[in-house]
């Protein structure tokens, strides 16, 4: 990748304690994926047929909160995200752009301040070149010296994609 914006996959330590327990109190379920194509946060790439999978509960903001001491309040949620079932070697150190940025999709860039609060967002229609309008969005959302990180969400399904961090 050729900008300054890292997205950060779920951290190891997370996925071991959510292959167990999710952050909504439930034992994850492993099943091998039939179809491909899953959106996986360990490693933020897509699933292959034949892979084993979970998809469990995550609090992306709840666990940022405790690494911090921010405390989001009302914004804390969480919501369904695809891990491997097993772990995993993570991001490919090698790969380049960005992760989820296929053209035609609908993203969302969910600005948070240093207490985890919600101070702006941004809806993205991926263009042919992601990268670059993904690069542009973050620009935009870091120009706002209160943002600490931001959320990459997908639009279709609410989900959580990905934090980035202030660079």
């Amino acid at each position: 990748m050729t900008s300054d914006y890292r997205p950060r996959p779920i951290p190891a330590t997370a996925l071991k304690e959510l292959r167990l327990l999710d952050d909504a109190g439930r034992p994850a379920l492993p099943y091998p994926d039939d179809e491909g194509g899953a959106p996986l946060r360990c490693c933020l790439r897509r699933s292959r047929v034949g892979e084993r999978i979970a998809l469990v509960s995550y609090a992306p903001l709840r666990r940022w909160a405790a690494e911090t001491g921010a405390d989001p309040g009302a914004y804390d949620e969480q919501g369904p995200v695809f891990v491997h079932a097993e772990d995993c070697a993570g991001p490919d150190p090698h790969a380049t752009g960005h992760a989820f940025a296929n053209s035609g999709a609908l993203r969302v860039f969910r600005r948070y301040d240093s207490r985890g609060h919600i101070v702006g967002g941004r809806l993205l229609k991926v263009p042919e070149d992601g990268d670059a309008a993904f690069d542009r969005a973050l620009t935009e959302a870091f120009a706002d010296p209160g943002t600490a990180l931001v959320h990459v969400r997908a639009v279709e399904h609410g989900c959580y994609l990905y934090r980035v961090d202030r660079p």
